[in-house]
């Protein structure tokens, strides 16, 4: 075979228009990878550039916002992009090669005390956030757990799937964690007619989708759950839902890149074993998974303990038709586009 015909290289401008649109992977005839360095670059490109149009903020101000890693980074490039400060306020999950980089590109970071508790981690977070807000009221809280102007930045990622994916019997498949990236790639695709299905991953613990009364203690899938509730996840929008735990999580993200050579982190992992027993029900749909960002920050805790994990063709989720019967390691319910679970406190009241 002869190797395809080479294309003219682009120069990009900044290293966010390198980074910020994903390689698209085809796993199998019904299954695509959407594999990004960060997926948030969409999201902080998109909300930065429209608060900068609205004059919300100006160039110069200092913006600030929480973070488990992955957006931090994705705010500190954008904010070194148009000029902006930028605060970060770290979980504890943000590891030394994620500091360094943020303190580089001009960030200043707070980062909280070492927990196991991820809804005493969020709530530091948020109460820290607080407390600078108080003292620099200049400062500006992008909130991308709660603004939906985080949505506007997938209009660019929905563009690309249209065109790579046209196939109307479209399902997506990826972490939950604040909502922004499914509500920002699904309801362009939706406006346009085409029939999109969406497919939520949760770890246990998390108040999203109602599995808190749950622990999980190996649990180190940051930013797919939360422990308080977030105003950009739209309940209404996901067709089925599967919790899956941190062990089942590392075996699918050894199986992506023992089978595929791929990778990628533990949440691209998790949405791998979800596409793939949905795929083998439905096969006659596109399954395009979302590959968050890369397996470096897990490779001590998961990757390393290759030879332990369970094998990813072998396993299988517990069906589940209401929240009562959700079990641990794997459970998945069909959502059916339900609105927030009632027990839960609406957003605002607790954030």
């Amino acid at each position: 075979m002869h190797p395809p015909a080479a294309t003219v290289p682009t120069v990009h401008a900044h290293i966010t228009d390198a980074v910020k649109a994903p390689d698209l992977i085809r796993l199998t005839p019904h299954t695509v990878l959407a594999r990004f360095e960060t997926l948030k670059i969409y999201a902080a490109l998109g909300a930065v550039r429209t608060l900068l149009d609205r004059g919300t903020i100006t160039p110069g101000q200092t913006v600030v916002d929480s973070s488990s890693g992955i957006y931090a980074l994705a705010l500190a490039l954008a904010c070194h992009r148009y000029g902006l400060r930028c605060h970060i306020v770290a979980s504890t999950t943000v590891d030394a090669t994620m500091r360094v980089q943020l303190e580089i590109l001009g960030a200043t970071v707070d980062q909280m005390p070492p927990s196991q508790d991820l809804l005493l981690d969020q709530e530091r977070r948020v109460r820290r956030v607080r407390e600078l807000l108080a003292r620099q009221p200049d400062m500006h809280w992008m909130r991308q757990y709660h603004d939906p102007v985080h949505y506007t930045g997938y209009e660019e990622f929905a563009d690309l799937v249209a065109a790579a994916l046209p196939d109307r019997e479209l399902t997506v498949v990826g972490a939950v964690g604040t909502g922004a990236s499914s509500a920002g790639l699904v309801l362009p695709l939706r406006r346009r007619g085409q029939a999109v299905r969406l497919v939520g991953l949760q770890p246990f613990g998390s108040v999203t989708f109602g599995s808190d009364r749950f622990s999980d203690p190996e649990a180190i899938i940051a930013g797919i759950g939360s422990a308080i509730p977030f105003g950009n996840v739209r309940h209404e929008l996901y067709d089925t839902v599967h919790w899956i735990d941190f062990r089942h999580a590392m075996a699918g993200a050894i199986g992506l890149l023992r089978d595929h050579a791929v990778f990628a982190g533990l949440s691209t992992g998790a949405a791998y074993l979800a596409a793939r027993w949905e795929a083998a029900r439905h096969s006659q749909r596109t399954y395009l998974i979302l590959g968050a960002d890369t397996g470096h920050r897990y490779v001590e805790r998961a990757f390393a303990r290759h030879r332990e994990a369970p094998d990813p063709h072998t396993l299988k989720p517990h069906q589940i038709t209401d929240l009562a019967s959700l079990a641990l390691p794997w459970s998945v319910m069909e959502w059916r586009r339900s609105p927030h679970p009632p027990a839960h406190p609406r957003p605002e009241e607790t954030v």
